[in-house]
């Protein structure tokens, strides 16, 4: 009888703590200002099909709908000087933290290249990192879509990092540098 007592009394101290931790992750996870820990990121480009064709076809994103926004709401929210969006939104992976990548082009309007020789040759977000399973899958099937990485990609990443990962640079039609991170063999 006192072995059973001590069990039911180790297994209460156990739902106690198990409770207690996952109301503690809660109310942490309540305290974030943040609705989502993923961001979505809006990218201008200067031919829209061209840039639909490389993320999807090359990099892998897939297209979901999109949405309109009207030229007044652009000006009111600073967003564009009375000129309409027709985002294209691409996703890598699903639901809620699928990565957002939203495209839009300006026909009338087109913004001005900045210069994307390095990443250090202008300011401003520089690069768009992506992990993938495996390097070389990713390389070929960027190849096979007709895209050349630059440099000596795949390359492995230097000591510090874990053994076995490399990084393969390719450069949107915008010149916008994505790299593809994740396991490689030589």
């Amino acid at each position: 009888m006192k072995k059973a007592t001590q069990l039911l009394a180790l297994g209460l101290v156990v739902a106690l703590a198990f409770t207690l931790g996952a109301a503690a992750n809660q109310q942490a996870a309540s305290e974030s200002p943040f609705a989502n820990e993923v961001i979505d990121l809006g990218m201008v480009v200067s031919d829209l099909d061209k840039s639909l064709k490389f993320y999807k076809d090359v990099i892998g994103f897939e297209e979901v709908d999109g949405f309109k926004v009207s030229a007044e709401f652009a000006l009111d929210t600073g967003l564009a000087n009375k000129l309409p969006l027709d985002v294209k939104v691409l996703v890598l992976g699903k639901g809620e933290k699928a990565t957002k990548l939203k495209l839009m082009q300006f026909k009338t309007s087109p913004g001005a290249r900045v210069d994307n020789t390095f990443i250090h040759s202008s300011y401003g977000y520089r690069y768009l990192t992506i992990a993938v399973k495996d390097v070389n899958a990713a390389v070929a099937h960027a190849e096979k879509a007709g895209a050349k990485p630059i440099a000596k990609c795949p390359v492995a990443l230097p000591e510090g990092f874990p053994d076995g990962l490399a990084l393969a640079n390719y450069r949107d039609p915008d010149g916008n540098l994505i790299e593809l991170v994740g396991p490689w063999k030589k």
